[in-house]
């Protein structure tokens, strides 16, 4: 879910993919596949009940797979012969399997555990419901981020300079040239939320509950993601120092999304797998303190990535001041006219976005 938080966190890719007509091409994009995906569901269902849930993310991820191509498709304004030798074959390859089948996968996982966990509504108990809700949500979020993707890359062959394409490139290139900052970040936030999860799960039954460990986790894996982002822009004093320029509202911005949100995106992905691949009759104070390491690194290894990658933008592009982005009047003109003021500067740990950051 990289290139989700990519798309939504950097202010040049925000702007690029949320202009009006941009959004309206985008809703219908992710109309369609939404259809397509309830017929498929229907016609399934008549010859296999979906109460498998290894087969049900199979075809999610088919599914995904075809609508991701179909909707990069769509935002790139051309046809797939023209796809193949502009952006290749490993492109594509990217395209479909990780962004197509694997994060519809994902969100499929990610939707069964929702209702499991926060609504009592068990999959393996009552599949019909969980099944359809997984197969369309995960097909009309893979169309809408495929859709901004293809649309990010045909800004970018028509010219446009695009520092950061969402494809994880710029991820591993910062590992090679930061290894040292990354593994501290992902280690120290990684065992910190190991060890919560495991300390939580074995203080009572309750702690050891799929409830009290989402809450646990998604609270500690977000609010690490903040210092892990302003650490990532590796601004004069440090993390610290930046956390105090910075008023509460602002921190809380970042904090509640992406930070909470994803965090909590991630817990219940892995808590899916755990629960409806392995099926475990009881999950152990070991498998909860996994899940919560991978959680909490996860995000703090992204959030210092975006905080990284933030920071370099803005040391090129002249960036739009956050505080303009959070006027719905001046981000509609932006948006129209996809310029950026040319006087204006950036704060100087400007977390980014705030709620401007979730509009589709």
């Amino acid at each position: 879910m990289l290139h989700r938080l990519t798309l939504r966190v950097l202010p040049r890719l925000t702007l690029a993919v949320t202009e009006e007509q941009v959004r309206k091409r985008k809703r219908l994009v992710m109309f369609v596949p939404g259809l397509v995906a309830f017929a498929v569901y229907r016609l399934v269902k008549r010859a296999d009940p979906l109460s498998d849930p290894l087969f049900l993310l199979l075809l999610s991820g088919v599914i995904s797979a075809a609508t991701a191509l179909w909707a990069y498709k769509v935002g790139r304004g051309t046809g797939l012969a023209i796809l193949w030798r502009e952006d290749g074959g490993r492109l594509l390859g990217w395209l479909t399997g990780w962004i197509g089948f694997l994060y519809g996968a994902q969100l499929s996982l990610m939707v069964l555990a929702l209702l499991k966990i926060l609504v009592g509504y068990d999959y393996l108990l009552h599949p019909d419901g969980p099944a359809m809700m997984a197969i369309i949500i995960a097909c009309t979020s893979v169309a809408r981020d495929a859709f901004e993707i293809g649309h990010v890359r045909r800004l970018q062959r028509d010219g446009q300079s695009v520092l950061t394409f969402p494809d994880g490139t710029a991820l591993r290139a910062l590992i090679r040239e930061q290894p040292g900052a990354v593994a501290w970040w992902t280690l120290l936030a990684g065992g910190a939320g190991g060890l919560l999860a495991a300390v939580v799960s074995g203080l009572s039954e309750t702690g050891s509950t799929l409830l009290a460990q989402f809450l646990a986790t998604s609270l500690l894996a977000g609010s690490v993601a903040l210092p892990a982002y302003l650490s990532g822009q590796q601004r004069p004093g440090g993390w610290v120092a930046a956390f105090g320029s910075l008023g509460w509202p602002e921190l809380f911005r970042f904090w509640w999304w992406p930070g909470l949100a994803f965090a909590a995106t991630y817990y219940l992905v892995l808590a899916g797998a755990v629960a409806f691949l392995l099926r475990p009759e009881h999950m152990t104070g070991s498998v909860h303190g996994l899940i919560g390491l991978l959680v909490t690194g996860i995000m703090a290894l992204y959030g210092y990535y975006l905080g990284y990658r933030r920071a370099l933008e803005d040391r090129i592009h002249q960036q739009v001041p956050t505080s303009l982005l959070r006027c719905p009047f001046v981000f509609g003109i932006l948006s129209k006219t996809r310029t950026a003021p040319t006087d204006g500067t950036v704060p100087p740990v400007g977390v980014a976005l705030g709620g401007s950051g979730r509009q589709s």
